[in-house]
């Protein structure tokens, strides 16, 4: 399963808010509900963030085994 914590992580560790993400740099705020729910997201929005957080894609997902 893809886990978005490392994302929540950066975030938080460049004092970056959900709100700047939506208003001043266009993330679409179903990106952030879905990714607040461990949803799929495109490659292309996982581009884009990467892009505006400066960051490696590991900064933003990482995979986690499902318990059997």
């Amino acid at each position: 399963m893809i886990s978005y914590r490392p994302f929540w992580e950066t975030l938080n560790k460049r004092n970056i808010s959900t709100y700047e993400l939506i208003y001043r740099q266009g993330i679409s705020a179903n990106t952030i509900y879905r990714m607040k729910h461990d949803a799929p997201i495109t490659t292309k929005t996982l581009n884009e963030l990467c892009f505006i957080l400066n960051c490696a894609v590991s900064d933003i997902i990482e995979y986690q085994k499902e318990c059997e």
